[in-house]
């Protein structure tokens, strides 16, 4: 199993990072979790083959997760994909992924594809399978648009991948990270409080109620960014590869 940092910045590229994106392979494994605008851009610059992708996990509806499916959609219909493509996230993916696709590309949503789309609800705490992908969902706190919220635990060939998402501090970030192989987690700031955001210094407090085998900080805001020569935790950037 392989993640890999396709994307890993904030809303607004600090840093000049890409919107967030990860890529989660192995031999019975291809996923993306979230699909930040500048996505497609990011993958087809790494080189992935996004018409191998066989699921992506939106955890929420914010531009900087969300708003790269229209152009990974076009993408995949201008280039023949033939696979079947999951698209699977909070109550209301549908209506919201039609909405983000007619914004930006008019009649987008209704031209017919020569794949198969299925879109998927997702219920916090709720365990669902796709094929050999186990995902159970956690609700998440991110404010009050662009929700519902939600982080991820994903089980697939004997690990566990967690991921926060954007979240301020919530108890529910415990049994999504326990002792999970790769914890991939937000902090926006060091030790500064932010409405709806996690900071090191929230995530630190809690750390040793979660036991992650490995984490990986993502999502930094410029305040994170200037002190990474500092920070006594593993951090992400654009097209790091972590092997599990």
């Amino acid at each position: 199993m392989q993640l890999r940092f396709v994307g890993c910045g904030d809303a607004f590229g600090s840093g000049g990072r890409s919107n967030t994106c990860f890529h989660l392979t192995g031999a019975r494994t291809n996923l993306l979790i979230d699909c930040g605008t500048s996505s497609l851009l990011a993958l087809k610059r790494l080189g992935i083959a996004c018409n191998d992708v066989a699921l992506i996990l939106i955890t929420h509806f914010h531009g900087d997760h969300f708003a790269g499916l229209p152009f990974l959609l076009l993408d995949a219909q201008f280039s023949r994909r033939t696979q079947p493509l999951v698209i699977a996230g909070p109550a209301g993916i549908a209506t919201r992924l039609t909405q983000v696709m007619e914004a930006m590309f008019e009649h987008s949503s209704s031209t017919p594809r020569k794949f198969e789309l299925s879109v998927v609800e997702l219920a916090p705490e709720q365990p669902v399978r796709f094929g050999d992908v186990g995902v159970t969902p956690f609700p998440v706190v991110h404010g009050n648009s662009g929700g519902p919220f939600l982080g991820y635990r994903i089980e697939a060939e004997g690990k566990v991948v967690a991921y926060t998402a954007d979240t301020e501090w919530t108890d529910s970030l415990i049994p999504l990270g326990r002792e999970a192989d790769l914890l991939v987690a937000e902090a926006y700031t060091f030790d500064k409080p932010v409405k709806n955001h996690l900071s090191l210094a929230a995530l630190e407090a809690h750390l040793d109620e979660i036991r992650p085998k490995r984490l990986v900080l993502t999502h930094m805001s410029d305040d994170m960014l200037r002190r990474l020569p500092n920070l006594p935790h593993e951090t992400a950037h654009d097209g790091m590869t972590i092997d599990l």
